[in-house]
């Protein structure tokens, strides 16, 4: 039976996520990739006890993840029943719904009956009997606003989720969002959004200066570019990468001048004794509204990697510039 390190709190920093009581690990493991039901387990529960031990108390769901579709809940539930679940209490467990999940007019989306229902099943798949965080996954054109966010409010009031979340709204949407949570008296914990060095628009868009205004923490996904930010894809596109498959990241991406931007962060990168992933993942951490950092992970080695990357998360002037003006040619 698995026990925990002893030291797993001595491993990373923590950040509280706006103006609420909770703090998050700068790197939270997120179960997107590799957890699915065509995944290895062993090695699923593997990074799971790796990541905890390292001090990583935040695992992030949601329910269509897999593949197939809510298979990552149950791998999940799998490893909490194998040792991980005792420590249920250090955990912060967190699930989505908005993505298409099951056939039919209910099954994404919005609506107070997909949200509900969602949580209920992920719930079930997880085998517990309350999330820490329950998000709306993606803003729905149609339904109307107050519906999805009185749902989620709703779903906290249950005692079915501790807090409220959004993922993926835009700045606009992202505003009324946060008021209406506000008004229903259940404030908005955490916006995960997309964010890594080749992707700026939030950052453009002055989304970490709001949500620092609003005291709502911002937890970003993908902040190695879908594994861009790293060795990976260095000496050319290796056989068993995500580009190979032309799935989430196409291979046409990969353009020869993608691939030399890529080449000058990593030799910033190695000047700073860093890999080319640990100075990602320090860069989109030097946002004050940043709670966390959520990544994916395919082996154990990378969830050491990158939590060691964070002992420096400093940078000085003349590396921002010069990691600047490489992002914007």
């Amino acid at each position: 039976m698995y026990t925990a390190a002893t030291e797993r709190y001595h491993q990373l920093s923590y950040r509280r996520c706006g103006r609420s009581g909770i703090k998050l690990p700068l790197i939270s493991l997120g179960l997107w990739h590799n957890f699915g039901s065509i995944d290895d387990y062993n090695n699923a529960e593997q990074m799971a006890r790796t990541a905890f031990d390292l001090g990583i108390t935040h695992f992030d769901l949601a329910n269509n993840y897999g593949p197939e579709p809510g298979s990552a809940e149950r791998t999940f539930a799998q490893i909490l029943r194998n040792g991980l679940g005792k420590y249920r209490d250090e955990l912060f467990i967190s699930s989505k719904a908005g993505f298409l999940m099951w056939p039919g007019p209910y099954g994404e989306w919005g609506s107070r009956k997909n949200l509900i229902a969602s949580c209920e099943q992920s719930l079930k798949r997880l085998g517990l009997e309350y999330l820490d965080i329950f998000y709306h996954h993606r803003p729905d054109p149609e339904t109307p606003l107050e519906e999805s966010m009185t749902a989620l409010a709703d779903i906290v009031r249950s005692g079915k989720a501790l807090y409220a979340g959004i993922s993926n709204y835009p700045l606009e949407r992202a505003r009324q969002a946060i008021a209406i949570l506000r008004d229903l008296k259940v404030p908005c914990l955490l916006h995960q959004i997309n964010a890594s060095m080749l992707n700026r628009r939030y950052e453009e868009e002055g989304m970490f200066e709001y949500l620092d205004q609003e005291g709502v923490g911002a937890i970003l996904f993908s902040p190695l570019a879908q594994g861009l930010l790293s060795d990976k894809y260095l000496h050319g596109i290796p056989e068993n990468s995500r580009a190979k498959r032309n799935h989430f990241l196409k291979e046409s991406r990969l353009t020869p001048e993608l691939l030399a931007k890529i080449d000058r962060l990593n030799r910033i990168a190695q000047q700073r004794s860093q890999s080319l992933a640990q100075m990602a993942i320090a860069w989109v951490l030097q946002f004050p509204s940043v709670s966390s950092a959520l990544i994916g992970a395919s082996r154990p080695e990378q969830i050491r990697e990158i939590v060691q990357g964070t002992e420096n998360c400093t940078f000085n002037a003349d590396e921002l510039a010069e990691i600047d003006r490489v992002l914007k040619e």
